[in-house]
């Protein structure tokens, strides 16, 4: 039973591997049989699995929850990774370096820099940073009204980091003059 208890554990199978090792810690115990020291290994090892799992399974919640998209119109300022912005997000400022990682959304009705206006989905294998901010860069347009008001476009696609990591999402903003 200790044995199995071990082997449990060891290919991942650690519910089943700490319940076998405590009924064959209370069988050593109770018969005084060999295999306790096993046994004891095994609800060790299948503890720190237990472990192990939830931490991953905490992180994971996380970095989910961080990437959840956000709702068109937002109910108070907040930080948000560029993945989250969805069409109608407004930007409090439009960030000035290169790589766009956490911007500061804003509700639209508070005075904002930019406004998401379009998104786009790219598939494929990889083309290039010029040939993804062109993709990119072709789908986005004004409307009527912010081609009247002096609006310009700006185009954010994701970089080769990004790509590789799954984002396949490119942005079109429409910022104020």
């Amino acid at each position: 039973m200790a044995v199995w208890a071990l082997l449990s554990v060891l290919v991942g199978l650690f519910p089943v591997g700490i319940a076998l090792g405590v009924v064959a810690l209370r069988r050593t115990r109770s018969r005084g049989t060999r295999g306790r020291g096993l046994a004891i290994a095994a609800v060790v090892i299948g503890g720190c699995e237990v472990v192990l799992a939830a931490v991953a399974l905490v992180i994971g919640l996380s970095v989910a929850r961080s990437l959840q998209a956000l709702p068109a119109d937002v109910d108070g300022p907040r930080q948000a990774n560029a993945r989250q912005l969805v069409v109608g997000n407004c930007l409090a400022e439009l960030p000035t370096d290169g790589v766009v990682d956490v911007v500061q959304v804003v509700p639209c009705g508070q005075a904002h820099a930019a406004q998401v206006v379009g998104s786009t989905q790219l598939v494929g294998t990889w083309p290039g940073q010029a040939g993804v901010d062109a993709d990119v860069a072709d789908t986005c347009r004004l409307t009527p009204e912010q081609a009247r008001a002096g609006d310009r476009l700006v185009a954010w696609a994701p970089t080769r980091t990004g790509w590789q990591q799954g984002d396949r999402t490119g942005l079109c903003l429409a910022v104020g003059s």
